[in-house]
């Protein structure tokens, strides 16, 4: 049987030095990167995405980042679909794929090769499933989904509209849980061999650093960038519920003042980064960096790992 090609994976939560680290290991080992990050894919999304720059990326290629209208809905099925396509277009051109991010679903589908279902929202279901939560509160519908597919619920928050939703339309539309869809495409397996490194840091400075980049956001005129949107786009199935927009969008709405606004999604990224880390924790091959080395150290480990496979 052939030998599997190897990919690099970097992950880690916000703010946690991802971009830099990849984009300096792409350059020192001819590499090209893979975003799975669900919310820099979108265009016209770039202050509370955190893209990296043309300049950030200093020559470097990175796919899936600036690719999709925050008019159309991006699932994970569509997420995979175009990483491999980008992953073989790197290993065509010779080059290292170096898999960056830190949507853990998205990391899920490829290290596990997971074929989540690509099931046409069905419009009526959503529109009654959006009634109840707004008579019942959303806690009512993760109950209901608790009660469906547990293992599901316990991996996503309480608050994730999006993905309760998921989880009770996959339901209805084949009878089966997300859980058994799953395990089903777990016994194929993965295309590639996935090297996996998570960045960790001291928590007290990881949420430093998530505070600093939310008033940096501010600055660079996050406000301005969401009213754009709204006054191009007239419709966004789930670009506007990443964390940033949501909370700029409240603001508009007349919910919260400027200073709750910023207070809400440095909070929320915060439990975000959290969410991540116990996310990756999980994952039973995965080597831990320390991002608060000198990123050339962290290098080198992942070279060395790299050229032992």
């Amino acid at each position: 049987m052939d030998e599997k090609k190897k990919v690099i994976v970097i992950c880690g939560p916000t703010a946690s030095g991802k971009t830099s680290l990849s984009i300096e290991l792409a350059k020192q080992a001819e590499g090209e990167i893979v975003s799975a990050d669900s919310m820099q894919i979108y265009k016209d999304m770039t202050i509370g995405t955190a893209k990296p720059t043309l300049e950030e990326m200093q020559g470097v290629k990175h796919y899936l980042i600036d690719c999709i209208s925050p008019s159309e809905r991006y699932s994970v099925a569509n997420y995979k679909k175009d990483a491999i396509d980008a992953i073989d277009t790197i290993f065509q051109e010779n080059k290292v794929p170096i898999v960056v991010g830190g949507t853990g679903l998205y990391i899920n589908s490829l290290i596990y090769g997971i074929d989540y279902n690509d099931i046409e929202v069905n419009l009526q279901y959503r529109e009654e499933l959006e009634k109840i939560a707004l008579e019942k509160g959303l806690d009512y519908l993760y109950e209901e989904a608790e009660k469906i597919d547990s293992e599901a619920t316990h991996k996503i928050s309480r608050n994730d509209k999006k993905r309760i939703f998921r989880i009770l339309e996959i339901y209805k539309a084949t009878g089966k849980t997300k859980t058994e869809q799953e395990i089903e495409s777990r016994k194929i397996g993965p295309k590639y061999e996935y090297i996996l490194f998570g960045i960790q840091m001291n928590r007290e400075i990881l949420y430093d650093r998530i505070n600093k980049r939310v008033d940096i956001m501010m600055q660079n005129g996050l406000v301005k960038e969401v009213q754009l949107l709204c006054e191009k786009y007239s419709q966004y199935p789930t670009a506007m519920q990443g964390l940033g927009y949501k909370e700029v969008v409240d603001f508009f709405n007349g919910n919260c003042t400027e200073e709750e606004m910023v207070d809400k999604i440095k909070q929320e990224s915060r439990r975000y980064a959290k969410r991540q880390m116990t996310w990756f924790r999980r994952y039973e091959n995965i080597i831990w960096l320390d991002g608060l080395d000198n990123i050339q150290n962290n290098i080198n480990i992942i070279l060395e790992e790299y050229n032992k496979r």
